[in-house]
């Protein structure tokens, strides 16, 4: 990402005109920026609760019993890990004092109750200093323009726990077992109740009117109810998928893509999809008219979320004009304007993060410069970051000229909820967090007679992609090998996906954007990977529009440039591996691949492969069962069980069988177990040789040596 270095010769003419004055009133409120972010990072140390905020449990989800979880070393005190579980990103799901409030469906027990959390798996806290109502790690209190919202961190889907025997292992920066879409379905369910049920809506405003804060009267509290009663239900429903996710996995690119795209299309590209739509009869659905009442005052230039809402409650209306649509022709409509996330992955783990040169499954965040800044907005795009993206008037901004609209009549401001300092922070905090190390004394000894025998195995048959990594080098680089779909085998639903999907550009068609083989020109039918890329970009250059004008500008620059010189990747590199390149003919070739991690602390981080396929280390060193293959061989579980969190030191991996957790088939597209088969013989090296399939005692090594990365 190199578009911060454009500026209009203008700006430098006015800049060296007045250079004195400037100088000394940037490097004032540059100064003023390091001393609040100074006394910030003093106050982030002030929560140092000796547990953590952790909670012992007992008659917890799937018969879990567990003493307060204990921390291992990965070089983070209590405070550094409060601070994570707690800093807020910019991310607004709901009105604070709402999510305080919100019962469950049928009940009058708490959304945010422990067994409700401890249900969705998510990670219980008890209240502590920067987080005095104890919600739950990851969740926090986000405020934008005069009021508060629930919104997530990135420590929701990036922390994990690990139980043996009732002892209990909380893991910084480890893979979520957490179930997003069922935790959002029950809140869904617990907000429309909340409208319907006369005695459960009393005790919710009630509640509500009661903190006194940003509601005056029942009928403000009921408005907003039902705006984002409709906003969430409109989230879950353009994110409908016929591959249940379950514990430990999302769609995230997917969802990020959705989220953009009820943003960016204008009302003409609505319009022409509601029309161009047929049935399975051939006939179109939505008639010119209906659509022109469906779009009645919605805006021209650029739609956004809770006009959206508007819209698909038109579409349903059974008023006269509106299309009172059915559910299948709805969902023909929700096809045509949203992609289906259909290709969960597993949440991944942040430790090498900061120093990994390229990220995500198949490398599509290059890690360089601001790379991280935009990929972290990208994913607060996601998980519900406010964005008030509305069209502006002709005039200068930084945001259209790094976005190329500058030659627009009307124009996108990215004014959004969005922390870009808080990001910042929140990259440069990972760098200190190592992977955590086999705790020998709960989880048993590591016989290391067979890890060295083991250690000569991953020589030979797993270095040449997962390079062994020293956790406590400082100056580490984790090199990302990247294998093409067509060799490594696995599942390659989430990469076709990241390259093919497309959406409507809105004010983005026919700007420039570059590739990293040249420059295209968008369509109007875009790849909704150059619409992010574009839209990230835009949201980077908006300064905060919760600080005043100067501090916010001072703020703007002392993020961009902390996060160019701290940043452990100083340049942008080539990728490594096995992959195909991109082309000018075909610019995001290379995303066709899936990247092969460092191994530091993989013992932690079950279930395995990019979508959690494989329930353990073990099971992933033999092969998927294939078609002629005899029944008496040895093969990956074609179905498991996922949702607990009973550790199995043997095989090295979460328990998989005996409860009822989400069931996992491996015969579909998304859940294929496919793939990555070095161990079992059948997938070439980088260098196309296929080494001979492990036997038993070679695979019994091979994971003990792997428990001691």
């Amino acid at each position: 990402m190199n578009f911060l270095i454009s500026v209009p010769q203008w700006i430098l003419r006015q800049l060296n005109n007045h250079k004195k004055n400037v100088i000394l009133l940037l490097a004032g409120f540059v100064g003023l920026s390091f001393l609040i972010l100074a006394v910030g990072k003093t106050f982030q140390s002030w929560d140092d609760d000796p547990s953590r905020g952790a909670m012992a449990i007992t008659d917890g989800e799937f018969g879990e019993n567990y003493t307060t979880p204990i921390y291992l070393d990965q070089g983070w005190s209590a405070s550094d890990s409060l601070w994570f579980y707690n800093i807020t990103q910019g991310s607004g799901l709901l009105p604070y004092d709402f999510y305080l409030n919100l019962e469950q469906k049928n009940s009058s027990e708490l959304i945010r109750a422990t067994a409700a959390i401890d249900k969705y798996r998510y990670l219980p806290q008890k209240p502590t200093f920067s987080n005095p109502d104890g919600l739950a790690v990851g969740f926090a209190k986000e405020s934008y323009q005069g009021k508060d919202y629930m919104g997530y961190t990135c420590a929701a889907c990036h922390t994990t726990q690990v139980n043996y025997k009732g002892q209990a292992i909380r893991i910084d920066g480890g893979p979520a077992m957490a179930n997003m879409v069922g935790y959002l379905t029950a809140m869904e369910d617990g907000l429309k109740q909340t409208i319907s049920n006369p005695e459960k809506n009393q005790r919710f405003v009630d509640a509500v009117l009661a903190l006194n804060n940003d509601y005056q009267s029942p009928q403000e509290v009921n408005a907003d109810l039902k705006k984002w009663t409709g906003s969430l239900t409109l989230y879950n429903a353009i994110n409908h998928s016929h591959i249940k996710y379950g514990y430990a996995r999302l769609d995230a690119f997917g969802r990020i893509y959705n989220r953009v795209l009820q943003y960016v299309p204008n009302k003409r590209q609505v319009h022409d999809i509601l029309t161009q739509v047929t049935s399975q009869a051939g006939t179109y659905i939505i008639s010119s008219d209906e659509a022109d009442l469906v779009l009645q005052g919605i805006n021209e230039t650029i739609i956004g979320n809770h006009q959206f809402v508007q819209i698909i409650e038109r579409l349903l209306s059974t008023e006269t004009g509106y299309p009172a649509l059915t559910q299948k022709e709805f969902l023909l409509i929700r096809n045509s304007l949203f992609n289906e996330p259909s290709a969960p992955v597993s949440y991944p783990f942040l430790w090498d993060i900061a120093q990994s040169d390229h990220v995500q499954w198949n490398g599509i965040a290059d890690n360089s410069g601001l790379g991280p800044l935009g990929r972290n907005t990208g994913e607060v795009i996601g998980v519900f970051g406010i964005l008030d993206w509305q069209a502006k008037e002709p005039g200068f901004s930084l945001s259209s000229l790094l976005t190329n609209q500058d030659h627009k009549k009307k124009k996108v401001d990215f004014k959004s909820s969005i922390d870009l300092t808080n990001l910042e922070r929140i990259e440069h905090h990972l760098a200190s967090l190592e992977s955590p190390l086999w705790p020998e004394n709960i989880l048993g000894k590591i016989d290391h007679a067979k890890a060295k025998q083991g250690r000569k195995i991953y020589g030979q048959y797993c270095q040449s992609c997962h390079e062994l990594i020293d956790r406590n080098d400082a100056d580490r680089i984790v090199i990302s090998k990247f294998s093409a779909l067509e060799n490594i085998g696995t599942d390659p639903t989430m990469a076709v996906h990241s390259v093919t999907y497309k959406g409507k550009s809105g004010n983005f068609k026919h700007t420039y954007q570059n590739t990293g083989v040249g420059e295209v020109i968008l369509e109007e039918e875009a790849p909704v990977a150059q619409i992010l890329t574009s839209v990230t970009k835009g949201v980077v250059a908006t300064p905060d529009a919760d600080k005043w004008l100067l501090r916010r500008w001072a703020d703007w620059g002392y993020t961009v440039g902390a996060s160019l010189f701290t940043n452990p990747i100083k340049k942008s590199s080539v990728k490594a591996g096995n992959y195909n390149p991109d082309t000018t003919a075909n610019p995001y070739n290379s995303l066709l691949s899936y990247k092969a991690r460092s191994l530091n602390g993989i013992w932690a981080t079950a279930p395995y492969l990019h979508n959690g396929s494989v329930p353990t280390i073990y099971d992933l060193l033999l092969p998927s069962k294939k078609p002629g293959d005899p029944d008496s061989g040895q093969y990956r579980p074609a179905s498991f069980v996922v949702g607990s969190r009973e550790f199995d030191p043997q095989k090295v991996g979460f328990i998989s069988s005996g409860y009822a957790g989400s069931p996992f088939t491996t015969a579909r597209a998304g859940n294929l177990n496919s793939g990555h088969e070095y161990a079992a013989g059948n997938s070439p090296q980088i260098d196309g040789t296929v080494l001979p399939g492990l036997d038993e005692d070679q695979r019994w090594q091979l994971l003990e040596f792997l428990k001691t990365l």
